[in-house]
């Protein structure tokens, strides 16, 4: 693992830790009005470009298989997800309450675009 995954793992961890800590009130949201257009393409985009990397990653690996390949994909789909989990738990809470799936269905969308390139990336 690269140092530079290292650090950015640690972050996105840290985004899934201060967005349970929204979710959970211990402290209030600062009120990010971003839109459900803005949250869906924000998801999308990041989900696309976290994908990318992922593709340029395996390849540096020499495209390796099995328990290594899923581990990888696996670590790259669900930490920096966090970042999308904390940008709806930023919400304000009537925006919250008003569309409680927002935040699963961002998070689906950031999956879909996120295996894009991973499923259709060229053979080597």
């Amino acid at each position: 693992m690269l140092r530079t995954e290292t650090n950015l793992g640690g972050f996105f961890l840290a985004t899934w830790i201060a967005s349970g800590v929204y979710v959970a009130g211990w402290l209030a949201p600062p009120g990010l009005g971003l839109s459900f257009y803005g949250l869906f393409s924000f998801a999308g985009a990041f989900g696309w470009v976290v994908g990318n990397l992922l593709v340029l990653r395996l390849r540096a690996l020499g495209w390796p298989t099995g328990r290594r390949r899923s581990g990888l994909v696996a670590l790259y789909l669900l930490v920096p997800a966090g970042l999308v989990a904390l940008l709806r738990a930023m919400a304000p809470t009537d925006l919250r309450r008003a569309a409680p799936l927002a935040g699963l269905l961002a998070l689906g969308v950031y999956a879909i675009f996120f295996l894009v390139p991973v499923t259709l990336r060229r053979k080597a």
